[in-house]
């Protein structure tokens, strides 16, 4: 296989959900190609450099191996491998994510019959 779409390519890679979704980013210009924006049928060879932004982050991965068929994630891992300097810079990330305050607002959800109790001697309606 000597080239396959960029859009099948990223789902193959369980990068993406579904191809769809996939070429909806390159549309969108998340996905970049020799640091050009990345069209949806836009041809990858093993040795390409891939800069990908998603929910998960952002990677900057080589193409390894090209595959448009969508396998178990241990094999669609060793299709690409992530620069060095794009893991240190989303480790950095997480690990600022994980400093941050978290706030949980309480209350959420249905209140106990205690918590309906207390709202209707508050409204006075018992």
């Amino acid at each position: 296989m000597g080239r396959v779409r960029v859009d099948k390519w990223l789902w193959a890679a369980r990068f993406f959900k579904t191809r769809a979704l996939a070429a909806r980013a390159c549309d969108l210009g998340r996905i970049e190609y020799q640091g050009q924006k990345a069209k949806p049928a836009r041809e990858l060879h093993a040795g390409d450099l891939v800069q990908i932004k998603n929910d998960s982050g952002e990677f900057t991965v080589e193409v390894l191996i090209l595959s448009d068929v969508r396998g178990p994630a241990p094999v669609a891992q060793t299709l690409y491998r992530e620069t060095e300097v794009s893991r240190e810079a989303r480790m950095k990330l997480a690990e600022e994510r994980k400093r941050m305050p978290r706030f949980d607002s309480p209350g959420e959800g249905r209140p106990s019959k205690r918590d309906r109790r207390v709202l209707q001697r508050l409204r006075g309606r018992e």
